[in-house]
């Protein structure tokens, strides 16, 4: 993977961020546009941020404080995507400690293929 490759592919992710976040696009559709095939930690982090944020739904109308918390770290991540950086690095142990990959999209043609056959098999 060329590191031109992992730029663009992290400020597409940051775009696709501030698109959730203003509501232009639902979560679902957000990772489902997520770039394929690229193996990167601040990618992954992203991924689960987002994730996070659907799943913390009942929690962000309840409390103000946690949706303006959660709102601000996803921005902040956004910016930092946006300009093709990776996030820091105590960010991503935060998000290593407790997930080993993402169930990123897979890259098309036959890498997509038999990376498809391996994921439903289990197997890395």
């Amino acid at each position: 993977m060329l590191k031109k490759d992992i730029i663009e592919a992290r400020k597409d992710v940051g775009r696709l961020i501030i698109k959730v976040l203003t509501g232009q696009l639902c979560v679902k559709n957000a990772l489902l546009l997520f770039p394929k095939g690229i193996n990167d930690p601040s990618i992954k982090c992203a991924w689960h941020a987002i994730c996070h944020f659907e799943a913390d739904e009942d929690l962000r109308r309840d409390d103000l404080l946690y949706r303006d918390e959660q709102d601000n770290y996803l921005e902040m991540l956004s910016n930092i995507l946006s300009k093709g950086e990776s996030i820091p690095s105590d960010i991503l142990a935060d998000y290593k400690d407790y997930y080993e990959d993402a169930n990123l999209p897979i890259s098309n043609g036959l890498k997509g293929f038999f990376q498809s056959i391996l994921r439903f098999l289990n197997v890395k």
